[in-house]
This record gives C-alpha cells, sequence and structure tokens, in this order.
C-alpha cells in the first residue's frame, strides 16, 4: 500500500482538459510557450478587450487548467474518501476574472493537463514548476498585445508554491509584478502525514519520504513553501479551507507569518472540511479576490 501511494505522490495522474472557455461564452486563444527550461507549455490566452490588465492563473497539483473530474474514476476512488470526491471545473473563475475586466492566461503545469512531460514526469512540490511560473511570465513580457499590461497572479495550491519557489529561484521575473492570490499552498509533507493518518499509517511518514525519494531523488525538506514565501515580494492575499481534512491551518499560517511585510492577507474557509471547496470559493464568494487585483492592478 505504500508503495503505491509513494507511486501516486511522485508521478500525478494527469486530469484531462475536459471544459474550455467557450463553455463560459468566452473567445480564447489555444497558446503554447517554453517553460524557462524549454517544456512545452499548453494553455488558453483569454482577451479583455481594451483590457491593460492581466491574471496569469496556475491550477493546484493533480489538476488541469480546467480543473480535476473527481466525481469520474480514476479520480474519485483517490479522492472521495476525504470528501472531495465532486468535480471542480475551473472555467467559471476565468468568466468572472474576464467580466471585472481583466485578460487571463490559464496553463497548465508541466506533467500536468496538455502541457510536455518533464523530469522524468515526476512531480516536484514546485521546485521544478518554478520554471513554468517564470516561463508563463516570459510569454506576457514578449506578445506584443500584452506585454505592457500590469499583471497579478492567481496561482493555487501546487501553482501557489511554484509561485513561492519561482520568487526564490528568480526574484528578477517578478520585476513589476502586481499581486498575488493564493488559495491553498500546501507543504508536502504535512499533506501526506494527514493521508497516512486516514490510511491508518500515522507511524510510516519516514518509510514513506524514503520511497519519495527513491522515485523523485527529493525528499521532504527541499519541498518547502514556508520557507520559500520568505522571499515574497508582492502583495499577497491567502486564503484556505480552516478544516481542511488534507492539512492542517498551522502550514498555511506560518506561510502567512513568513511573507514579509504588511501588504498581505490571510482569510479561513469555515464550515466545510473538503479541500475542493476551497478551490470553487472564488466562484462562491468572489469579491475579497476581485478587490485585492482592483487595489493592486490600478
Amino acid at each position: 500500500m505504500l508503495e503505491q501511494f509513494a507511486d501516486g505522490f511522485s508521478f500525478q495522474r494527469r486530469s484531462p482538459v475536459l471544459h474550455s472557455p467557450a463553455e463560459q461564452g468566452l473567445d480564447y486563444e489555444d497558446v503554447t510557450f517554453p517553460a524557462r527550461d524549454g517544456v512545452p507549455l499548453e494553455g488558453w490566452f483569454i482577451p479583455a478587450r481594451g483590457s491593460d490588465k492581466l491574471v496569469i492563473a496556475n491550477h493546484p497539483m493533480g489538476f488541469s487548467r480546467s480543473g480535476i473530474p473527481a466525481h469520474l474514476e480514476p479520480w474519485h476512488s483517490l479522492w472521495a474518501p476525504s470528501g472531495n470526491g465532486f468535480e471542480v471545473d475551473l472555467t467559471p473563475d476565468y468568466r468572472i476574472l474576464h467580466d471585472a475586466g481583466y485578460s487571463v492566461l490559464a496553463y497548465d503545469l508541466r506533467n500536468s493537463g496538455l502541457s510536455g512531460e518533464a523530469n522524468g514526469g515526476i512531480s516536484s512540490s514546485g521546485i521544478y514548476e518554478a520554471r513554468d511560473v517564470v516561463g508563463s511570465l516570459d510569454y506576457v513580457r514578449g506578445r506584443r498585445d500584452t506585454r505592457r499590461m500590469a499583471i497579478g497572479l492567481f496561482s493555487r495550491c501546487l501553482g501557489c508554491s511554484s509561485t513561492f519557489a519561482a520568487m526564490t529561484r528568480f526574484p528578477e521575473a517578478f520585476d513589476g509584478v502586481r499581486c498575488l492570490v493564493g488559495p491553498q499552498p500546501v507543504t508536502a509533507e504535512t499533506i501526506l502525514q494527514r493521508r497516512l493518518d486516514m490510511m491508518g499509517l500515522s507511524d510510516r511518514l519516514d518509510d514513506l519520504e524514503r520511497l519519495i525519494v527513491l522515485r523523485t531523488s527529493i525528499g521532504f525538506a527541499p519541498r518547502s513553501p514556508r520557507e520559500w514565501a520568505r522571499n515574497v515580494t508582492v502583495p499577497t492575499f491567502l486564503y484556505q479551507v480552516r478544516d481542511d481534512i488534507l492539512t492542517h491551518p498551522s502550514d498555511v499560517q506560518e506561510m502567512y507569518d513568513n511573507i514579509p511585510g504588511r501588504e498581505k492577507r490571510l482569510q479561513w474557509i469555515e464550515g466545510t472540511t473538503a479541500r475542493w471547496d476551497g478551490y470553487l470559493e472564488f466562484q462562491r464568494r468572489p469579491e475579497p479576490m476581485l478587490d485585492w487585483f482592483a487595489t493592486h492592478l490600478r
């Protein structure tokens, strides 16, 4: 069982791109661009006519730019035990952002959706995915129609951890980036311990780490969004399901505490234990996040 769990974490099952912006009545362009290390990334550019503001969307682990079909097998069996056996469609997020006056770039991180395989197909909790975040910034700065736009980041879960890692390794890439909205960044060690608890294997974390190192060459210590958060350089709004069964509130709280400066906010989502509800919060109550973008993307 532990071997299978290590396989599933180390080599994440790709979620398909099941939805498109067209379902939300949006015009869009299929785009491809390289990560900083050349990995081909696939995405959508959704223009907001007449806008000079752009939001780049980075998706959660195990998702694609369109979400995750956790109502379908084999994803349902994986996530239903934690109360997350329902679909998350992220395309309504792009409609909300578009209608608020933002052009949007949404893309698949490496080893996800339709983007290229890299680094042996492993998930690195942000270490290598950071190169994708920087590649998305390089791309919009190179397009004639977006190069002068004000840029905000909407980076969820792995996308947020990858953004923290990118700010640590490539700080110059974030010159001029105005703000970050970051739903539910998580530390690998924390989420894996919680999942072991649910499996009745609470005392096997060290064994699991050894198996993950054998598959990915990366232990838990280098996968450290809490430490990367010390290098965040833009106004940042984090939000998180407080009673998320897959993590612990202290994890996000420590990331928040480690972010330098005063232009930051942490919002808790109450009344649920389902992590997926955190990803749907923007569709249900977008006003705080839109206010953050509006304040900093003037």
